[in-house]
């Protein structure tokens, strides 16, 4: 059996052109920027003035990357990889055990970041009703790309309630170990507090009798 590729790895992809490179560059600027003031002045002091002069590019430009400031807080680059991950891997495969591979990916991918840039975002996600309200619009969107490729998986009509209702579960639930690692103050490992989660939603509420 040949092992499925693993897209959130950079090791087998093609080399980005130039372009490409800058986008990522300028990307990376304007968030390190952003997350530099929030962390002197604070969310709400910060504003897209301040952030384009400290990434030294242009305010349309950052408009440009991020339609919103809340946008720049949080990230979705990772959805697309996340989908194209579960579409490589075996047919075989438990949905479930798919999800938790390509999960466990993901947080590796995020926490490269750092973990004080994957705290801070967190904690205006739970404290901030500006980035909350982004993060549940982006969930919905993340749902969507989700449901698509369950579909594919099981060959059910993707708007079918049981497709809506199981992807939104799981995103649901992630949403949750995210506030819950925060509300703890970021205590335990944000893989393992996944899996729980999954555990959940895989066998029901611990003690519960079927």
């Amino acid at each position: 059996m040949t092992a499925a590729r693993s897209p959130l790895s950079s090791a087998d992809r093609p080399q980005l052109g130039l372009r490409e490179r800058k986008k990522i560059k300028t990307r990376e600027a304007i968030r390190t920027a952003t997350y530099a003031l929030i962390q002197e002045q604070g969310y709400d002091a910060t504003t897209i003035e301040q952030i384009a002069e400290r990434a030294e590019v242009s305010p349309s430009t950052v408009f440009r990357y991020f339609p919103t400031k809340e946008d720049i807080v949080l990230t979705d680059e990772y959805d697309p990889l996340i989908a194209e991950e579960l579409r490589a891997r075996p047919a075989g495969e438990s949905w479930m055990d798919s999800m938790r591979h390509v999960l466990h990916k993901a947080v590796d991918a995020n926490m490269a970041e750092g973990p004080e840039v994957v705290r801070m975002r967190t904690h205006l996600a739970v404290q901030v009703p500006a980035v909350r309200s982004r993060m549940f619009e982006s969930m919905s969107e993340t749902g969507r790309l989700l449901r698509e490729v369950l579909a594919e998986r099981s060959g059910l009509d993707p708007d079918s309630l049981e497709i809506r209702v199981y992807a939104m579960s799981l995103i649901g639930g992630l949403m949750e170990v995210s506030m819950y690692w925060a509300e703890n103050d970021f205590t335990g490992e944000l893989g393992d507090l996944m899996d729980r989660a999954l555990d959940v939603l895989e066998q029901g509420l611990p003690g519960e009798t079927r």
